[in-house]
Formats: C-alpha cells, sequence, structure tokens
C-alpha cells in the first residue's frame, strides 16, 4: 500500500502567541518597506502597491506563514533561506532603499522596529 503525504505547502504548522507575533510584525515591516518602495520606483499611489510588488508581499507572506522553525528566527539568520534566490535579491533590494529611506526622513522606529525587535 502507497502511502500518502501531504505537500508541504498544505502543512499547517501550530504556533504560540509570541512565535505568531514575530511572523505579524515581519509582514508588517515587509509590507510598510515594499510600498514605500514601490511609491518610489513604480510612481504607485502613496499606500498602494504594482501588481509585481503586491505578488512579492504574497510570496513573502507565504514563505513567513509556512517558516519550519517554531520559535521563527530572522530571516537573516535563519540557517535554510526559504525565499529563492530572485525574491531574496529583490527583498535586499527594497530593504536597502527602505532603510535609508526611513533615515533621512526621520522615521527612525521603523528602522528600530526593524532591527532590534
Amino acid at each position: 500500500m502507497a502511502s500518502y503525504t501531504v505537500p508541504k505547502n498544505r502543512l499547517r504548522v501550530r504556533r504560540g502567541k509570541k512565535s505568531q507575533a514575530v511572523i505579524d510584525r515581519d509582514i508588517e515591516i515587509l509590507e510598510k518597506f515594499t510600498s514605500v518602495y514601490c511609491n518610489h520606483h513604480h510612481r504607485t499611489d502613496a499606500g498602494k502597491v504594482c501588481h509585481g510588488c503586491a505578488e512579492l508581499i504574497r510570496y513573502g507572506k507565504n514563505r513567513l506563514e509556512h517558516c519550519p522553525y517554531d520559535p521563527k528566527p530572522a530571516c537573516k539568520k535563519c540557517p535554510t533561506h526559504c525565499y529563492e534566490a530572485e525574491q531574496r535579491a529583490k527583498v535586499r533590494e527594497i530593504m536597502k532603499f527602505s532603510g535609508i529611506h526611513f533615515v533621512k526622513r526621520g522615521r527612525i522606529d521603523w528602522l528600530i522596529k526593524y532591527f532590534l525587535t
């Protein structure tokens, strides 16, 4: 008799409240940083993102929600990188641009949220 395994993308991971809070924070940061990047590079309205950036946010959310580690480590310190190389490079570019943008605009609160929490 053949055994059936559930595909990895369908696994539901039960997490504690603290771990889920970390994931929610990471999603919020990804959305905010991507919004800033998209507004400046793709000339979208404030608070809105283009189709390509929205797809990257969906990809990131999916990866964050299906992280196999509990508690979830910071993505930059994770032993296994779940992002594909192209998306990883794009997220790096977005984080670099948006981080500099927040420093220039005096929005240190977002950087503190990103780096220290």
